[in-house]
């Protein structure tokens, strides 16, 4: 390319009509929300549910309260900076009328989150355990941990979540979206997991932004718990916000590349077999099936 034919792109790429719709200036000119800085953010929150996995694994128990409160120092400084970035993503007058009153929610938010690490810790264990208990190919419970794509969404996710119900913009989505890029597993910070979840395998998994999960669901790879319809405005936009994914109760076990859309409910203790293409509730105990070899499958106890 010669630089006159380089220029006329030039002249059309900084054309203001060419970049209004896809130009983002915050309101101070702070700067976007560092993907770097969350990425550690979420290792070092790793070292505190999982210590002696990830960095430091020579830590002793004489040294862990000093450890933890390294770490979660660092944390929290990181947080704050990180929080006020995504509210400063959008901000407006109304919302914040001073760069202060930003920085104090800020600094509030990242203390609630602090508070929430035992319950995340509590519940991620729950989660190995559940990987252990549901994969025969697993020799340890620190295997899961160390090895399982669903343990790292799930950390992500976890962390994620709470992020979410604490009213905090941005940074939830964009550290689920990070475990997505590196386990194929998308799960929406909104949804609601319950404990002693698994994913087995985990690739092309897809967990929607309203989805309710129970206790000691299991679910394989290429699962999609998606929306059916977007119900729309009087404009013809998309009403956001409403339930619109499934619910998946108690014990439930949905096997690869089944799909189930819309806000139906699969009742408790419930079987979806693979491929199934599913769009409507299922009572508690049921086995939906595909084809007649997978039921002479689940007949003869998982062999046929």
């Amino acid at each position: 390319m010669n630089h006159n034919d380089m220029e006329k792109v030039v002249d059309v790429l900084a054309n203001p009509q060419s970049y209004a719709s896809v130009l983002h200036q915050t309101r101070h000119e702070m700067a976007m929300p560092s993907i770097e800085s969350l990425g550690e953010t979420v290792e070092l929150l790793r070292r505190i549910f999982f210590p002696g996995y990830y960095a430091h694994s020579e830590v002793k128990p004489e040294q862990m309260r000093y450890y933890l409160g390294a770490n979660i120092d660092k944390i929290y400084r990181l947080l704050v900076e990180q929080i006020k970035r995504g509210f400063c993503f959008d901000c407006t007058e109304n919302e914040f009328p001073t760069c202060e009153d930003c920085v104090n929610k800020s600094k509030g938010l990242a203390s609630d989150f602090i508070s929430k690490l035992p319950y995340i810790r509590q519940i991620l264990s729950e989660d190995a355990r559940a990987a252990y208990e549901g994969d025969p190919a697993a020799k340890s419970l620190g295997e899961t941990i160390f090895c399982y794509p669903s343990i790292k969404a799930m950390t992500n996710y976890r962390v994620a979540h709470e992020l979410y119900h604490l009213g905090v913009p941005l940074i939830p989505r964009i550290i689920t979206e990070m475990a997505h890029s590196t386990t194929g597993i998308d799960i929406h910070p909104g949804a609601h997991i319950d404990k002693f979840f698994f994913i087995d395998h985990g690739t092309g998994v897809v967990i929607g932004e309203t989805c309710v999960i129970g206790t000691g669901v299991k679910i394989y790879q290429g699962v999609t718990l998606g929306a059916k319809s977007f119900p729309k405005d009087e404009n013809g936009n998309p009403i956001k916000g409403i339930p619109r994914h499934p619910v998946i109760e108690d014990n439930v076990t949905i096997y690869s590349g089944a799909t189930i859309l819309g806000r139906v409910t699969i009742g408790k203790g419930s079987i979806i077999g693979g491929n199934v293409w599913l769009t409507q509730s299922v009572t508690p105990n049921s086995t939906i099936l595909n084809n007649r070899l997978e039921k002479t499958f689940f007949e003869n106890g998982g062999g046929i």
